[in-house]
This record gives structure tokens, sequence and C-alpha cells, in this order.
């Protein structure tokens, strides 16, 4: 993989799990990092993490549901480090219960619609405009296999990943003559700070639904994101990379 120096990354979300480790990835191959999220002592924490390594980071509060958020954070990377060559748009929630589509609250899918999908939408619309303006770029969304197949009692989140793997597809055509590539990851279940918190019994029954006999590591998806943004997937655009441990196989 070549090197990232001299490089710019946004990464959304990425004050823990897999947003801190795609931070901290590209941190490692040189980039200079503008580290986001909602919870600032987070986003910070990953930002000095990075800098303690050596690394260039800078951290900048937002939430991807607000257009003006959005807009002032790619604003604030291209004047802190003069370029946006690769953003990964990690940020968002899940349902903290599963429903019943006859009881599904109307509150929770709004919520879980603007933070993933209208967020990863207004993030693509502004990194691009950046990224246009230099003729080059890539993105990477973070889907999820449920972005392929159901997750029962899981309307919204199912909808909101459903739609980043047709919302990415769509973006790199239109895109794939202007110099930018966008592509989304669609992980199974993964060990993030987040999933970690439930029940043993509930993460055992993960484990034993993955065929590898284990759930990813954030570190894993992380060489995923950033081999999809080198030049050896330099012809790669519009694809959702399945990273599963054989979930979609069954």
């Amino acid at each position: 993989m070549q090197t990232m120096t001299a490089k710019t990354a946004l990464v959304t979300g990425a004050g823990s799990g897999i947003g801190r480790a795609v931070a901290l990835a590209f941190a490692m191959e040189g980039a200079a990092v503008m580290v986001c999220d909602i919870d600032a002592v987070a986003g910070n924490e990953t930002a000095e993490l990075i800098r303690g390594t050596g690394g260039k980071a800078a951290f900048q509060q937002c939430d991807v549901s607000k257009a003006s958020d959005v807009e002032v954070l790619v604003q604030s990377t291209t004047r802190e480090f003069g370029s946006l060559d690769y953003a990964c748009n990690v940020a968002g929630i899940h349902n903290e219960f599963r429903e019943s589509i006859e009881e599904a609250d109307e509150d929770t899918w709004d919520s879980i619609i603007a933070t993933n999908l209208k967020g990863v939408f207004l993030c693509m619309k502004h990194e691009a405009r950046a990224m246009l303006s230099q003729g080059q770029g890539v993105i990477v969304n973070m889907a999820s296999v449920a972005g392929l197949l159901a997750e029962p009692g899981c309307y919204a989140y199912v909808a909101s990943k459903h739609g980043i793997v047709g919302l990415t597809k769509t973006v790199a055509h239109d895109l794939a003559e202007k110099g930018i590539r966008v592509n989304a990851v669609c992980p199974a279940s993964v060990e993030t700070p987040a999933l970690m918190r439930n029940p043993e019994e509930f993460l055992e029954a993960l484990r034993r639904e993955t065929p590898v006999g284990r759930m990813g590591k954030p570190e894993e998806i992380a060489s995923a994101v950033l081999w999809l943004c080198s030049d050896l997937a330099g012809f790669v655009t519009g694809s959702a990379l399945v990273i599963d441990g054989g979930v979609t196989t069954v």
C-alpha cells in the first residue's frame, strides 16, 4: 500500500470503535486526520492518540444530521490541512431494542434515519464538493451486512444501511468520470465498545452465528477502508465490500 504522507483523511464517528480504528490506521500510513464525532471528549481522545504517536490530527465536533455542522466540518478540514483526499463516513446509531412493526416507534425511526442515512448524504455532498475542486478523492461509507440482509426488529437501522448501499452506488456512478471513487463496507458484528456492552449470552450467540466463530475486530474493518482508499483499489468504485466472517454465506 502506498504511503499517505501529505494526504488528508476525514473520519466521522471517530471517537471510538470502527471510526477510531480507521482514524488511527490513516495516521499510521502518514495521513493528517480530521477526527469528527458528536462526543467531544471521545473525539479529542482519538486526536490525542494520533498526536501521541507523532501523527497530525485535529478534532471537529459535528452532528452529521445537521447540514450546517457538516459544511463547517469539511471547511475546517481543508482549512486546517489544505486538502481532503479521503473521507470515511462511520458515524451511525443502532436500535437499542428490537421492535415489532405494528409497535415501531416513529421517533426511533426518525433519529436513526437522520444520523445514518441523511448524515451520509450530507457528508458525501460536502466531501464531494471539496474533492471536485481538487479533481480527485476517495469516499468510503460504513454500511453493514444489514444493508444486504434482514435484521429482525431493526427496521430503521436496516433501512438506513440499505439506503447507504444504494446511495453509494449512485454517487459512485455520477462521480466516476470526475476522479472520485465511492465505496461502502458491510461489516457483520464487530467488537466495538458499544456492542461489547451487551450481555455475554447475546455476544456468544453472535459468535455462534458467524461461520468463522468470532466477531470482527475494528482494525480489520479499518484495513479494508485503507485498501479501498489506496491506489491498489484504483479500479474499485460503487462496491459494497462484505467483511463478515462468512455470515452472508449461510
